[in-house]
């Protein structure tokens, strides 16, 4: 299990008035102590000519105002996926700067995670003139009928970045995963990145497989490659750098083959927000070869903050279940709070929000959450329950993932006959004693209101 803490990095750094990551204070650091990596999004080189597209689009223009009443221009700052060089923006310090932030991460046992967006870059990446050829390119008719779909560059026309289901974003140029110069540079790249830090979060993996790229480019693309756009550019990298993949469209196991350590898991997500208990523990009986390599969470930079899509009980019995389940798992600044703002990742400044003390505190407890040993998922119709049993540990988690108050009885899996149990909830103190002779008989009854959760230690 690995916990993973995600921050956007400019307006963490405005909001702690610091100009560079040299400067965040030690007690700072200090507060991340108890996860096992830090994710710095977006720290690379932002395009001017991004941010000036970005600045004069009405559509996110209109997000920008929604996120940030008093928004100023200074606040528009330019998307950290619009990259022009994977080079530390020296509006966050530089290269020295991380390097002095990666140091004081190692000193307190923590990895540093950075991005990577292997399908696009800024439209005044260096590549753009000195490899055209690594584009998709076009034809003037192709600018003249759809300029939202092409920009000119120099004697070329050059498609903006997208994926397969929605229009293009307007500002990124898009890469082509076929051509076998950029492949070779994807790798350039990554090992280049690898010296700066100890993993990476590939943005959008899944588009550069060929099936799917294909599918967005067709003949554009040219010939399709025999092999994977992955598995030769990630076998190139250090045996211990972390590999995450952002993967949807149930792409998680494919990526897993092809060498990622990690896979966003967006379909648990969806449940947890939007389906019940079985369509959860349905999900939850896939084997634990593939769910060990998942990364499971409920809140991100992508996602709605998880304050206004999973409110008040229920958010708590999802971030319960994350927080227990294999895998790993990816938290967000400002989720432990109660954030309820959604920050376009185009702004360098947060809104002044509450902090919901009550949550705080519920978060403080629960990440504190880390078992070894076999995780096992119990047979329950009415709620949510597994195990952990370690060599000197045991744990309980029951979840009543449903609006309404339950009484069942939850079977353990270890006998119980001639001992005495003490359970004790890690959320808030309770303590349960009950006779091993009763919860062999039919099991341990347990009640819980709507959304209710039971974290147990089991001492016999």
């Amino acid at each position: 299990m690995t916990a993973i803490y995600e921050i956007n990095t400019w307006p963490w750094l405005a909001e702690l008035g610091q100009e560079s990551l040299a400067d965040v204070p030690g007690e700072v650091w200090d507060e991340l102590i108890g996860f096992d990596a830090v994710w710095l999004m977006g720290v690379w080189e932002r395009s001017p000519a991004g941010l000036a597209i970005a600045a004069g689009n009405a559509g996110l223009q209109k997000d920008f105002h929604a996120a940030l009443p008093d928004l100023s221009p200074a606040d528009i700052v330019g998307s950290p996926y619009c990259v022009r060089n994977y080079v530390v923006d020296q509006n966050l310090g530089g290269p020295g700067a991380l390097r002095e932030a990666r140091a004081q991460l190692k000193s307190r046992g923590l990895k540093l995670i950075l991005d990577y967006v292997p399908n696009h870059v800024a439209p005044d990446h260096p590549a753009i003139t000195e490899h055209p050829d690594w584009f998709i390119n076009g034809t003037p008719r192709d600018l003249a009928d759809d300029p939202g779909r092409w920009f000119a560059a120099g004697d070329r026309v050059i498609a903006r970045g997208k994926d397969p289901y929605f229009p293009p974003w307007p500002d990124v140029a898009q890469l082509n995963a076929f051509h076998p110069g950029l492949r070779a540079a994807t790798r350039d790249a990554l090992r280049r990145i690898a010296e700066q830090c100890d993993g990476v979060r590939v943005d959008m993996a899944m588009l550069v497989f060929n099936d799917i790229f294909a599918g967005t480019w067709g003949d554009r693309a040219g010939e399709r490659p025999a092999e994977e756009f992955w598995p030769s550019i990630l076998a190139q990298l250090p045996d211990d750098f972390l590999l995450i993949a952002e993967a949807y469209w149930d792409t998680e196991f494919a990526l897993q083959q092809q060498g990622f350590d990690l896979c966003y898991d967006k379909r648990l997500y969806d449940r947890l927000a939007h389906e019940d208990a079985a369509a959860v523990r349905g999900h939850l009986t896939a084997g634990l070869d593939y769910q060990n390599k998942l990364l499971r969470f409920i809140e991100n930079h992508d996602e709605p903050r998880a304050a206004t899509a999973l409110p008040g009980p229920r958010g708590r019995a999802a971030a319960v279940a994350i927080a227990t389940l294999p895998g790993s798992t990816l938290w967000h600044d400002g989720q432990f709070e109660g954030r309820r703002v959604k920050l376009p990742v185009f702004l360098g400044r947060f809104p002044d929000e509450p902090v919901d003390e009550g949550l705080r505190d519920f978060y403080d407890r629960l990440v504190v959450f880390k078992d070894a040993g076999q995780w096992q998922l119990l047979d329950t119709s009415d709620v949510l329950a597994w195990t952990w049993q370690g060599a000197g540990s045991r744990h309980l988690i029951v979840i009543n993932f449903s609006d309404e108050q339950v009484w069942t009885r939850v079977r353990l899996p270890w006998s119980s006959t001639g001992k005495q149990w003490r359970l004790t909830d890690l959320l808030d103190g309770r303590v349960f004693d009950r006779d091993g002779a009763d919860l062999d008989n039919g099991g341990l009854v347990v009640g819980l209101p709507a959304w209710g959760v039971h974290v147990l230690s089991v001492k016999s």
